[in-house]
């Protein structure tokens, strides 16, 4: 029992030294994330050893620890993530922009090949969703990009 009441003792006094690395490591995690939900760890880290540097017991600094970080991630977290966020171009790009564009079928369009002409310029291969063949001439639009290819419904102007 004398060895559980030194190693009681030990954590006690060193407790401290476990919270400068929790929040240091938290803080490394963080900047490697980007996500905020480290800052909101290593911040509860931070009142964790402020609850040392009073006096209060191990225990109930891993308590307070966790509870004030587990409300920093519901409440501090959502708004900075929304304030960082909130000059991010909403324009869509890469493939995501290429959703829902027009084009013309160059070609019969099938289930298995065919070509379009896109309102923005490009040409590409085509296919169609249905089993119904897109005639040449015919107006498109596009549903879904698979590789190279672009998936295709017709539309009726």
């Amino acid at each position: 029992m004398d060895n559980f009441a030194t190693f009681v003792q030990f954590i006690d006094e060193w407790a401290w030294i476990g919270w400068l690395i929790l929040i240091a490591v938290f803080l490394v995690i963080e900047m490697l994330t980007l996500d905020f939900t480290f800052l909101m760890l290593s911040f509860g880290s931070a009142l964790g050893l402020v609850t040392d540097l009073v006096g209060i017991p191990v225990w109930a600094q891993v308590i307070i620890a966790a509870a004030a970080a587990a409300i920093f991630i519901l409440f501090l977290r959502p708004p900075l993530l929304k304030r960082l966020r909130r000059g991010e171009d909403p324009t869509k790009s890469n493939v995501d922009a290429l959703i829902d564009l027009r084009g013309i079928a160059l070609h019969d369009i099938t289930q298995i090949s065919g070509q379009v002409k896109l309102s923005n310029g490009d040409t590409w291969t085509a296919r169609t969703v249905t089993s119904v063949p897109i005639p040449q001439g015919s107006p498109i639009a596009i549903t879904a990009i698979n590789g190279a290819t672009a998936v295709v419904r017709p539309v009726n102007d």
